[in-house]
């Protein structure tokens, strides 16, 4: 299917991670339908991602950022507005389970509220002029934590949850302009994150299969181009008549009947 994204210029936010995460499978989904991928990230690899675009003959940006300082974000929004000059959707991605619980520290709280929900806020606002010159959209990435808790991660929870609230505030406020607004929520998701993690329990590989047990659909974990094929999709004038909406990409792992389970 050809979604129509060919030459718009898509914004994500956190996309520099390791190769294989979800940020930068979406840019490598993105440049395969011939858009322009703009990598707002803090790791030096968004370096090495953007020359192996452009050595494809692909029109690709890396705007070095910390996205927990937002005058580093408008920054970066500058940047985009000086190149391109318009906004076609973006995807705020970037998010990191840090294990921030009530024993943290207020300083370790609100860093991870900046970094997790703060700076979906201020890459928005500064993008949004942009976004209203061709009437783009916006996608948040969420995660089950926000709907289901998890212990230990207060800050990400409480930020992911704000995203959520964000992503049907702006549904709203944006419907006069004819933007659109949603979210994909995403649970156990198969990213080298998520592996990296994995190993370092004792009892890693009985943990990995206890968990994959518990997702109704296949019993497998849901593998980041799922994501990525789910994002393009709704970005698209495909999905133009969406908008506020929670897109879950589990296979069912949240909303299933538990007596779907295999044991």
């Amino acid at each position: 299917m050809d979604l129509g994204l060919k030459g718009k210029v898509v914004v994500v936010t956190g996309a520099a991670g390791i190769k294989g995460s979800i940020g930068e499978t979406i840019v490598q989904h993105l440049a395969a339908e011939g858009a322009i991928p703009v990598i707002v990230c803090r790791n030096d690899r968004g370096y090495g991602y953007e020359k192996a675009l452009q050595d494809q003959g692909i029109d690709a940006l890396f705007i070095k950022t910390d996205l927990s300082d937002y005058k580093q974000i408008e920054q970066a929004a500058k940047v985009i507005e000086k190149k391109y000059g318009r906004v076609d959707a973006l995807i705020n991605n970037v998010g990191v389970n840090d294990g921030v619980g009530l024993d943290a520290s207020m300083e370790d709280f609100m860093y991870s509220v900046k970094l997790n929900m703060v700076s979906y806020f201020a890459m928005t606002k500064y993008c949004l002029p942009m976004i209203k010159k061709v009437k783009g959209n916006i996608l948040n990435i969420g995660s089950k934590v926000a709907l289901t808790g998890q212990g230990g991660t207060s800050g990400y929870a409480a930020a992911k949850g704000g995203v959520y609230g964000l992503t049907r505030e702006w549904a709203v406020d944006l419907i006069k302009y004819g933007i659109r607004s949603n979210a994909i929520v995403i649970a156990e998701s198969w990213t080298p994150a998520y592996d990296n993690w994995i190993k370092t329990l004792e009892n890693g590989a009985e943990k990995l299969q206890a968990i994959v047990k518990k997702i109704p659909f296949e019993n497998r974990m849901t593998m980041p181009a799922e994501i990525a094929d789910q994002c393009l999709f709704t970005i698209s004038e495909k999905s133009s008549h969406t908008t506020g909406q929670f897109i879950t990409v589990d296979g069912g792992y949240v909303h299933l009947d538990r007596a779907l389970l295999t044991e």
